[in-house]
């Protein structure tokens, strides 16, 4: 046979199984998964590796690792049974019958302040609907292109013609500190700002922070008396000492009980996003995901 006619002839149960064990990274873990014999999914990779001529899982340090010809596969299946899936589903979409599972990749922010309200909504309106939140942290695009989410929220841009995108809503930063600051008295100046005892928000040192690219791009520098990977906790950091943190308005209204409020002097706005692919844009029940996404932002 033919490698063309052994790749025609690849079933998408096949496909399914090569899908979940990249996003799993684990043989067992897909089995579970997917319920079957840890043996039959071997087996299904083993195929797949003659129809593709490629060993498309290496193991490295007891980790699995996938070939660059597997991320293309991947990337590939991942549309067609998408596809495939559309034509063979029912036109309609009742969200209090469904028990699909949602994939939505965000960080503390929205975590913070957005999911506990759609999380409110899609419970009473799809009760039986099972939700799953991941760390977006800063491969949030990555993350939608392998399928291991649905949905991305947050202030990331579009990066290229492979993404939709929604903008949710505008905030700015603002500085919080003890009310006994020396500082907390009038508006901050950018003479003011720059000097003060930062606290900077490394975000896992991946990804910058709006106000910090701006600084950066009019050469200017701050003094950072303290790193820390995420906002988590931080209003404890700040209470008693010189400390400062830059974060967005609306993410100060959680944090900052206790604290001083002051206008951040660096004018960059924060545009949360809600970021998505052509995997699911026709669907749905992502549709419907989508608008209560906007809903919840709405009513904050």
């Amino acid at each position: 046979m033919s490698k063309t006619i052994d790749i025609l002839a690849t079933d998408f149960r096949a496909l399914d199984v090569l899908i979940r064990v990249y996003r799993f990274g684990s043989f067992t873990r897909a089995a579970e998964d997917l319920e079957m014999n840890q043996s039959v999914v071997s087996y299904t990779i083993d195929k797949l590796r003659g129809v593709f001529d490629d060993p498309l899982f290496v193991r490295e340090a007891r980790r699995l690792i996938a070939t660059q010809r597997c991320e293309e596969v991947v990337a590939e299946a991942g549309q067609l049974l998408e596809r495939f899936s559309q034509l063979t589903a029912t036109r309609d979409f009742d969200p209090k019958e469904s028990t699909q599972t949602v994939t939505i990749a965000c960080n503390y922010y929205e975590r913070e302040l957005i999911i506990p309200h759609l999380a409110h909504l899609i419970r009473a309106e799809a009760p039986n609907l099972k939700i799953e939140i991941i760390d977006s942290s800063y491969l949030g695009h990555d993350k939608l292109l392998r399928m291991e989410a649905d949905l991305l929220i947050g202030p990331f841009v579009q990066l290229g013609a492979a993404f939709y995108t929604r903008t949710l809503y505008e905030d700015h930063y603002v500085c919080m500190m003890d009310p006994t600051h020396p500082k907390a008295k009038a508006a901050l100046t950018m003479e003011d700002y720059l000097p003060l005892a930062h606290v900077y928000i490394t975000y896992g040192g991946k990804w910058k922070s709006g106000y910090m690219q701006t600084l950066e791009q009019e050469g200017h520098e701050i003094s950072i008396a303290m790193r820390t990977p995420s906002p988590a906790g931080i209003q404890s950091l700040i209470k008693g000492t010189e400390l400062v943190a830059t974060v967005p308005e609306r993410l100060s209204r959680k944090l900052g009980t206790g604290l001083f409020i002051a206008r951040c002097p660096v004018s960059t706005p924060v545009q949360i996003q809600m970021v998505w692919t052509a995997r699911t844009h026709a669907s749905r029940m992502h549709k419907w995901l989508r608008d209560l996404v906007v809903q919840s932002a709405r009513g904050m």
